[in-house]
């Protein structure tokens, strides 16, 4: 868990914001009005059962879904929408790509393209997005791959390479884009156990850099481990938030006691 965060954000904004947001499918209510922050260098973890709403409410935070209702700001500057309530949209393209830029998200499925190597498949985007030499930015990746294990692995293919492996290449994906957050949508469950604590000690790395992260995952493990809040969703509404001492250790709520137990038993 980070002990010491950099004074220097205790004033800056949060680098996001979430407040009263609501999200449906159809008749389907997924988020229930929900308000999170993610300060400056915390690490920020959403935990909860299938289907709570973790995963939906990471996507609206990078704008890959739509809320029907509530705001979001980056770093204070609120997302500006058009429309209401399934028609809801943003109304600034422009506003949307920016912020997507500086929140690099790392997803379950690895997502890397098959026809690049691990080299090229991280360095594309700060490329062709953010319109960087090829020259600096491969030598930024390849620190970055070394960073996360795999410096030897810059010229093979994703097909080439362990799920652990590639799932790190995401990480130094994300990592290049130099975001201003990242968000990691269960990273480790596509995984099994021994490649998990490949992707998990790199987790771990970036969190004790104070880098600012939301992580959704069913690893109460990780979650006790790299965060400064943990929270826990259940059926769209956050039933219990807090570190993760008190967390763990001291649930307040019954449904989220029923959680653990049933977590740490499987």
């Amino acid at each position: 868990m980070n002990s010491q965060i950099d004074p220097s954000s205790a004033d800056a904004p949060p680098v996001i914001q979430i407040s009263g947001l609501h999200k449906a499918y159809g008749d389907l209510e997924v988020l229930k009005g929900v308000s999170m922050t993610a300060p400056r260098g915390h690490v920020i973890s959403l935990i909860g059962s299938s289907g709570s709403g973790k995963s939906t409410l990471l996507r609206c935070c990078n704008l890959l879904e739509n809320s029907q209702q509530g705001d979001i700001l980056f770093d204070g500057e609120a997302v500006r929408w058009k429309g209401q309530g399934a028609s809801r949209q943003p109304a600034d393209r422009a506003q949307v790509t920016r912020f997507r830029t500086n929140l690099s998200m790392v997803f379950q499925q690895f997502n890397l393209w098959s026809h690049m190597s691990i080299l090229q498949n991280v360095c594309e985007a700060p490329v062709t997005v953010l319109g960087e030499s090829r020259a600096q930015v491969e030598e930024r990746a390849r620190g970055l791959l070394a960073k996360v294990g795999i410096g030897d692995k810059a010229d093979a293919w994703p097909a080439q390479l362990s799920g652990g492996q590639q799932q790190r290449a995401a990480i130094a994906r994300a990592l290049c884009m130099q975001p201003r957050a990242l968000l990691f949508d269960e990273p480790t469950s596509a995984l099994d156990p021994e490649l998990q604590q490949e992707v998990v000690r790199v987790i771990k790395t970036l969190a004790a850099e104070h880098r600012t992260m939301i992580i959704v995952t069913h690893d109460m493990r990780l979650a006790a481990d790299v965060s400064d809040h943990v929270i826990f969703l259940h059926q769209g509404v956050i039933c219990e938030e807090g570190p993760p001492a008190r967390l763990f250790g001291d649930p307040q709520t019954e449904r989220l006691r029923q959680f653990l137990s049933a977590t740490m038993a499987a």
